[in-house]
């Protein structure tokens, strides 16, 4: 069922959604050549803390950290370890935060110091194919809008679109009807509503977009080990339009 938030929930879940932007800011400033995904685990979850709020990650579905990582060709929902990151790497921290009750979810991929041309181009185009997406996030549209954008935006440029994890609704649940797939057909599927929460988070591969799981039961790669990147926004469905909750 998917529930629709009101105009006093949304305002919390901006809160939250703020909140994760923080983060992000921060992390910005922290990830260089050398540090390890553990340290960035620790000061996310104590920023968290810090705003009133709680990791949305930690314990959920038996998870232990409060950020995911995906480096290189992890797709996505890594686990922090105490590997230092190298030059020339490229990470995914993907942060939730639960305010008051509500959450707010946003994955952002950094390159690690000198990246090649081929991830900065792949970055590039995932970041543009999420604006593209959240632009049909608009209420009387459909679903299919939104995967149809970013799809349409991201195949002929040669690049794979991650089909076995999407996006999804969000409010007091972490993961919330519906599934927001990152492809689709233009005026299909579920009809957008003012009121309906959505994480949008299209993954982009420089190869193959199947994936594997790894026996932790979570990692998930590239089944040919491809580099992926990815880019998610926590986006409400107003009367004025698509509204970012995950930003400063």
């Amino acid at each position: 069922m998917v529930i629709l938030k009101s105009e006093s929930e949304i305002e919390i879940m901006r809160e939250a959604g703020r909140i994760v932007a923080e983060c992000h800011a921060m992390l910005g400033e922290l990830i260089k050549p050398g540090v390890t995904t553990i340290e960035l685990d620790r000061l996310v979850e104590e920023k968290i803390r810090a705003r009133g709020a709680v990791p949305s990650f930690k314990g959920h579905h038996g998870f232990t950290a409060s950020i995911c990582t995906a480096k290189n060709d992890v797709i996505c929902h890594g686990f922090p370890d105490s590997i230092p990151l190298h030059d020339g790497d490229v990470i995914t921290i993907d942060i939730g935060a639960n305010y008051n009750g509500f959450h707010g979810d946003s994955g952002w991929t950094y390159a690690v110091g000198n990246v090649s041309s081929d991830i900065k181009d792949l970055m590039t185009a995932c970041h543009q194919s999420l604006f593209l997406g959240i632009a049909q996030a608009i209420e009387g549209k459909r679903l299919g809008d939104i995967g149809f954008a970013i799809d349409n935006y991201a195949k002929p440029l040669g690049y794979g679109n991650v089909r076995e994890f999407t996006g999804h609704g969000i409010g007091r649940e972490l993961w919330e009807e519906p599934p927001v797939p990152h492809y689709g057909h233009q005026g299909k599927g579920l009809r957008l509503k003012k009121g309906m929460v959505l994480a949008i988070e299209p993954m982009l591969t420089l190869g193959d977009s199947y994936s594997y799981i790894e026996s932790d039961g979570w990692t998930a790669r590239t089944i040919d080990h491809s580099i992926c990147v990815q880019f998610e926004h926590t986006v409400a469905i107003t009367e004025h339009g698509p509204r970012i909750l995950t930003e400063l």
